[in-house]
């Protein structure tokens, strides 16, 4: 956000509007609920950690050892857990 401060909606006019504070929120704004005149919460846009969009999305960026499903790596893997093959 660029510095200035967030808009404030009681809790009532937060429930009649919420489909906008949603949109707003999806624009990039935030929006403190407050109740009594005193701040409660605080509706921010969330931010996606990956934008992967299905099944195969790293075709092409993920690179797999030759032997990566092989007995000896599962072995290996099995041994670093403590349990056997």
């Amino acid at each position: 956000m660029s510095g200035n401060a967030a808009e404030q909606f009681d809790i009532h006019e937060a429930k009649t509007n919420l489909s906008r504070i949603i949109e707003r929120v999806e624009h990039g704004e935030e929006i403190v609920i407050s109740r009594a005149g005193h701040p409660v919460a605080k509706v921010v846009p969330l931010v996606r950690r990956a934008d992967r969009t299905g099944r195969g999305s790293l075709r092409g960026q993920l690179v797999l050892a030759p032997d990566w499903d092989s007995e000896e790596t599962n072995a290996a893997i099995a041994g670093d857990f403590g349990s056997k093959p």
